[in-house]
């Protein structure tokens, strides 16, 4: 992410946050360091943003809420439906970007709906994919991978007898992107696989290992793939 980008998404968080956050968790929020965070928010306070600095142990930095707030107008059923269905994104490749969203929903959510909105979110629980572990490509990446639509070699696990990841059943594939799919309780990177010389769906906490290559995708017979995909039975989000 770029500075201004970082910058723009720092004041959003703060706007939409009920509560300071400290500079160690902005930190790992974006990726950076805490030294990088205090630079972005004292170029922020030259510039006129009203952020301020809570001292102590529950301290850390907030924007008053009045600031910049785009006009947006969301009945109580509309703000939840948009801030559930952001949270499903949390274990998808653009967990950070959804979060970000989350953030500037939030913050414009009227005053009298605020309350039963997040009394409704504090009663949702999602049974997910399985908790990814240390040896996982970062989701933020798959996400940069998606986009630039590259082809990426990647080592893919195989799956053991209980439907978990199984280290003993590597392999590793040469994989022309395409974009991304949501089964069931998992997000797949689907692509042209040329180890099978077909469409795949790679399960993400399954990518121990990803590598962009310099090469672009070939084109592909359309009718070859139209036949490939007919096989999935997916829904377009657009």
């Amino acid at each position: 992410m770029k500075r201004a980008e970082r910058q723009y998404a720092l004041v959003d968080l703060l706007r939409g946050a009920r509560r300071p956050w400290s500079a160690a968790r902005l930190a790992g929020e974006f990726g950076v360091s805490s030294r990088t965070i205090e630079r972005d928010i004292g170029s922020l306070q030259l510039a006129g943003v009203p952020i301020y600095a809570d001292h102590g142990a529950a301290g850390g930095y907030s924007i008053l809420r009045e600031y910049s707030l785009p006009p947006l107008n969301l009945s109580a059923t509309e703000s939840l439906a948009v801030l559930a269905g952001l949270a499903l994104l949390d274990s998808s490749p653009y967990q950070g970007a959804a979060r970000r969203a989350r953030a500037k929903i939030a913050a414009v959510v009227q005053e009298e709906h605020r309350r039963p909105v997040q009394e409704m979110l504090g009663v949702m629980q999602v049974i997910d994919a399985r908790p990814s572990t240390d040896d996982v490509v970062p989701l933020g990446i798959l996400a940069d991978v998606i986009a630039a639509r590259r082809v990426v070699r990647l080592t893919y696990l195989g799956e053991n007898e209980d439907g978990g990841p199984d280290p003993a059943t590597g392999t590793v594939r040469d994989v022309e992107t395409m974009g991304l799919l949501r089964a069931g309780d998992a997000w797949l990177l689907t692509g042209w696989c040329r180890l099978r010389d077909a469409i795949r769906g790679f399960r993400i906490e399954r990518i121990t290992r990803l590598e962009i290559l310099g090469e672009v995708p070939p084109p592909r017979d359309p009718a070859l793939l139209a036949a490939d995909q007919a096989r999935w039975p997916t829904r377009n989000l657009a």
